[in-house]
């Protein structure tokens, strides 16, 4: 998953971000409203962390963004102790959930999991297409009977493709879902083409179907249509 937080308590913000990163989320933090819509613009996010008070806005304007560009980020709202309303602003506005400062870091990690499988997944902790399963909770994969060996980003690969079935997504775009700002400044993203090789060569090797299509000069494509039973 990959998680943008805007929060502007530097501390917490890192706090997060480390406690995340070790349970293998590509995070990234900004301070301010303006910082939030520039990250907005140029990438995409499977869940934001939303603080309400920032020092040049307010969280609540960014929610009118995202529903105005039709973001379908999910939104966990991080708001102070006695900060009712905008709780309650911010569920009205689309934020699936919030949590109360202080918190513990196990039970955000445990909400944001939530927030995941409702927004993404259907409030289920695996995703299966055809012969394929794939559970969140494990990181395991199978092809029909068979269990795939799979490294963590294959795993995240594969789950980006069927969270995004038959839209074409770029090398540029993989590699930032994947990788996160690191990949900025890089020339080119040909290493993307070798994850998706490998896993490729270990769904047919285990009898499964090659759903995934290159689509020269553009990227790569999940196509669910292309055999029967999709």
């Amino acid at each position: 998953m990959k998680i943008l937080i805007i929060e502007d308590n530097k501390d917490l913000a890192q706090s997060m971000s480390c406690y995340l990163e070790r349970e293998h989320y590509i995070c990234e933090c900004v301070y301010k409203y303006h910082e939030a819509l520039e990250r907005l613009s140029f990438n995409s996010y499977d869940c934001i962390l939303l603080d309400i008070m920032l020092p040049d806005g307010n969280g609540l304007q960014l929610l009118n963004h995202l529903k105005k560009e039709k973001i379908n980020s999910g939104v966990l709202i991080i708001s102070a102790k006695d900060a009712l309303d905008d709780k309650i602003h911010g569920l009205e506005k689309g934020a699936d959930d919030y949590i109360t400062k202080p918190f513990h870091l196990p039970e955000l990690h445990a909400r944001l999991r939530a927030v995941f499988r409702r927004k993404k997944m259907d409030g289920y902790n695996e995703v299966r297409f055809n012969e394929i399963i794939l559970n969140t909770d494990t990181y395991e994969v199978s092809v029909g009977e068979a269990r795939l060996e799979v490294t963590q980003k294959e795993f995240e690969l594969l789950l980006y493709f069927l969270v995004n079935k038959n839209r074409v997504l770029s090398k540029q775009s993989i590699a930032n879902h994947l990788w996160g700002d690191y990949t900025d400044n890089l020339a080119n993203f040909d290493f993307v083409y070798q994850h998706v090789k490998n896993l490729r060569k270990k769904i047919g090797t285990a009898k499964g179907n090659d759903y995934i299509e290159t689509i020269y000069g553009l990227g790569y494509k999940f196509n669910a249509l292309k055999y029967k039973g999709s």
